[in-house]
């Protein structure tokens, strides 16, 4: 059996990519460093990690990544993106397509498929279903409710999930956190109620370090150009000056993992559309970095239990409080993050997803 699994990269993360790699370098060492870094590591599958020969992945929305392998194949410059994962396809001989992009490599790709491929496979954890994806064999993530909403499309579904990746290892190990509260994420208008709880939280700076790491949205960032500022014409689009004292750039891969290690709290907040499932990335990277996950009431998976292996609050006011409790409790706060590393790393660790995965296909 051989796999190919598809890795979409954010616009943020592709600027990185540009930096991390340069201009002289071959595709197998872009695909090094791109793994070196750990971005999306928790989705990244063992046989990838491990270097197996049947298992390959690739980078299929990264113009210069995805251009250095169509060159070296003697493909025609500005080869289309998805003709060259077709051919990427083709190449090795996949037997099972794992696409982690379905909303760039939606139906239409799945259409032209080399005849290798017998299964494909979408990961797709987005709350609203898209009848763009009802061409793939399955349709997985870790939120049962979405789940069901593509199985009332039509969709076969599996339960699949995240898993603690190697990085995180050492970033748990680390004892002096001298960062107290850390958000990393998305911030823009189409997230209300999580920048509600952000600016209640960033006023607890300067008595507490407090630093938010965001990837503003577009409408935000012009907001906040100095002319549109000073003439008022956005001004509900700009950061709180609360949230502007305590922000710095996003961050991806290994920084964000070294963050998270820096780190005494993750603070998570689903987005609006989420329901009342959670379990997003941001949880899994929390616990397997060892830090204690302040997160919002709802669904969690297995494991995943308040005021056990995570604190959960209700509101912005809960969660100003239970950040001032955990921060002055030392015990309580390394207990519940102590018993959330142990719990992520048995419950969803590399060798259990790749026994889910191959359980998938089989």
């Amino acid at each position: 059996m051989r796999v190919l699994q598809n890795i979409g990269l954010y616009p943020s993360y592709l600027r990185r990519m540009d930096s991390l790699l340069g201009r002289n370098i071959s595709y197998q060492n872009a695909i090094d460093i791109f793994l070196d870094d750990g971005f999306e590591s928790t989705h990244i599958l063992k046989g990838v990690l491990e270097d197996k020969h049947n298992f390959i992945i690739t980078l299929g929305n990264s113009e210069f990544v995805q251009q250095l392998w169509a060159t070296k194949q003697g493909m025609p410059l500005k080869t289309a993106l998805s003709d060259i994962l077709l051919a990427q396809l083709e190449h090795h001989r996949a037997d099972v397509f794992y696409n982690l992009d379905p909303v760039r490599f939606d139906d239409r790709i799945l259409k032209r498929l080399p005849g290798c491929v017998k299964k494909s496979i979408a990961w797709c954890a987005a709350p609203t279903p898209h009848t763009r994806f009802q061409g793939y064999d399955l349709i997985v993530n870790n939120f049962p409710g979405i789940l069901r909403r593509y199985e009332q499309l039509g969709c076969r579904t599996g339960f699949f999930f995240p898993a603690v990746a190697p990085q995180m290892k050492s970033a748990a190990e680390i004892v002096d956190r001298p960062i107290d509260i850390i958000f990393i994420g998305g911030y823009s208008r189409h997230h209300m109620r999580r920048n509600q709880i952000l600016d209640s939280v960033a006023k607890m700076y300067p008595t507490l370090h407090v630093q938010f790491n965001l990837d503003v949205g577009r409408l935000n960032r012009l907001a906040e150009q100095p002319l549109i500022r000073h003439l008022k014409l956005m001004s509900r689009h700009c950061r709180s000056s609360s949230i502007s004292a305590v922000s710095a750039p996003p961050l991806f891969g290994r920084e964000l993992i070294e963050a998270i290690g820096k780190s005494k709290i993750v603070l998570n907040a689903a987005v609006d559309m989420a329901g009342e499932e959670r379990g997003n990335i941001r949880c899994f990277e929390a616990l397997g970095c060892g830090a204690l996950l302040l997160s919002d009431n709802g669904t969690y998976p297995e494991g995943m239990e308040p005021d056990r292996t995570l604190v959960a609050y209700k509101d912005s006011t809960d969660a100003v409080k239970k950040a001032s409790l955990l921060i002055s409790d030392d015990f309580l706060r390394n207990n519940i993050a102590s018993a959330g590393h142990k719990m992520i790393s048995e419950l969803y660790s590399k060798s259990r997803q790749m026994e889910a995965f191959l359980g998938l296909i089989s």
